[in-house]
């Protein structure tokens, strides 16, 4: 019989009245329950963690970081369970769930560093004027308040990772909501953060229902909302608490430039290898996934080719295979809406040339040219393996058509050419552009998230204790400068 999971409640293992069933998205075994807490529980994590502020607000910087550094190296030596578990939850290839712990190793070494070096202090003298003589300012940040920070599915332990490491290295304390289709990576961190001395009420790991989560964003002891997910629910969440801080990563539909001077044998076969990966990897369950390639007319006839055939070469399988590219989706009913999606599109008058086949949660990669531009394919985040390949008339053209796009996460281009890619950083209305890669490339440090409907904020460590904090300026009056 399954041991039911219990989840964690101002720091301590607690259990509810009732619990949910986790399946593996590959084969339906069950592969966990997890307790469920009662709104009486809701009520004493938040009640925890709104009494906890100040005082975490002050714990010393080496409180802070020696706990971010316990969790970065037990995840280090729990990474193949780890990773197991993230793969039999999620049905995402082994190989891959292995990198996410990897990520999150580096996420929580990350926070740990920066907590050593954040809130130092920023002087300006103020005596450039004349009322200013012998006055002093000093800026620092302190915390806003109770994070909540709400994970999806599709890295639940990098994203979970993303919420409390930048909390817990400004002294903020943070109520995780982990994914309900993926809640045992994110329980997984709450027993590594048990382990260590930060203060009772500081963190809570939650694995509350979505149905149960209007109240939780409404709290006013919760002033700050840290999301990813949809667009949909996301601006909803702001719309409904305008007065808080939200940070909102809500994906996009990446696209992929192949310019005309990236046009050897050598580019073109590394830009369709990149892009055959990324368009597949977490079964395209990725908001930085390649979906679109927009290609000039001068390498499109050499390039597609080369897309399909590596698109091919890709293994889908069991995900607990080692040699599986590609595994299953959350849901059958996620792969049943990209069916449906491909579908649409195929009867609106796009070409199938790879893929387009269902076998129950499982989508085969797929490769479709001449979208019609109202297809939902065209417009919406696919969040499947599917790529969509354009072909246009120069660099101008090919910006033009990235930006048509209401979503503006990353897009990738592939050139040589410097001036192009300041251009390119220039024209493209994203959040990140990558150069000579796929948009699919993201370091946790780097700052992290959209434009346009993509979102609000930016994750990346330092990125996010800046969200979760505000500047206050400290005055001191009758000094010698």
């Amino acid at each position: 019989m399954t041991s039911t999971h219990a989840f964690w409640l101002a720091g301590r293992q607690a259990t509810g009245e009732t619990s949910l069933d986790v399946t593996s998205p590959w084969d339906g075994r069950l592969v966990g329950k997890v307790s469920v807490p009662t709104a009486d529980q809701v009520e004493e994590a938040v009640a925890a963690a709104y009494a906890v502020r100040d005082e975490f607000a002050a714990t010393p910087a080496h409180v802070r970081a020696a706990a971010l550094d316990h969790v970065s190296k037990r995840l280090v030596e729990r990474t193949e369970e780890i990773a197991q578990l993230i793969s039999a939850e999620n049905g995402k290839p082994i190989k891959w769930a292995r990198g996410e712990v990897g990520r999150a190793v580096s996420v929580f070494r990350f926070a740990a560093e920066e907590a050593r070096r954040f809130n130092g202090g920023e002087a300006q003298r103020l005596d450039t004027d004349a009322g200013g003589q012998g006055r002093l300012a000093l800026t620092r940040r302190f915390p806003k308040g109770v994070v909540l920070g709400i994970a999806p599915f599709n890295f639940p332990l990098n994203l979970c990772a993303h919420k409390i490491a930048p909390a817990i290295a400004v002294g903020a304390p943070i109520i995780l909501k982990p994914a309900p289709a993926t809640p045992l990576s994110g329980l997984i961190l709450g027993e590594l953060l048990a382990e260590t001395d930060l203060p009772a009420g500081s963190w809570s790991v939650l694995t509350v229902p979505n149905e149960q989560m209007p109240a939780l964003v409404q709290d006013e002891r919760l002033p700050v909302i840290s999301f990813t997910g949809s667009d949909k629910v996301g601006y909803a969440i702001m719309d409904s608490v305008p007065r808080k801080h939200c940070t909102l990563e809500l994906g996009g539909n990446g696209a992929a430039v192949v310019l005309a001077d990236f046009a050897s044998e050598k580019d073109l076969d590394w830009a369709a290898t990149r892009i055959a990966t990324f368009s597949n990897y977490q079964g395209g369950q990725s908001c930085i996934s390649v979906q679109r390639v927009i290609a000039d007319s001068t390498v499109h006839d050499r390039l597609l080719p080369k897309i399909v055939a590596a698109v091919e070469a890709q293994v889908t399988g069991d995900p607990s295979d080692a040699a599986t590219d590609v595994g299953p989706l959350v849901s059958e009913d996620a792969a049943k809406r990209v069916e449906a999606w491909v579908d649409e599109a195929v009867q609106g008058g796009a070409k199938l040339l790879t893929g387009g086949k269902r076998d129950g949660a499982t989508y085969a990669p797929t490769v479709l040219t001449d979208v019609p531009a109202d297809a939902t394919l065209a417009c919406e985040e696919v969040f499947g393996p599917v790529l969509t390949v354009t072909e246009v008339d120069g660099e101008t053209e090919a910006f033009a058509a990235v930006n048509e796009s209401k979503y503006g996460l990353q897009a990738g281009v592939f050139t040589h050419d410097v001036q192009t890619a300041f251009r390119a950083h220039r024209a493209l209305e994203v959040g990140g552009v990558i150069v000579g890669d796929v948009p699919s490339y993201r370091a946790d440090q780097m700052p992290y998230g959209g434009a346009k409907q993509s979102g609000v904020g930016r994750e990346g460590v330092a990125f996010a204790m800046d969200d979760y904090t505000y500047e206050r300026v400290l005055v001191l009056t009758g000094l010698a400068l």
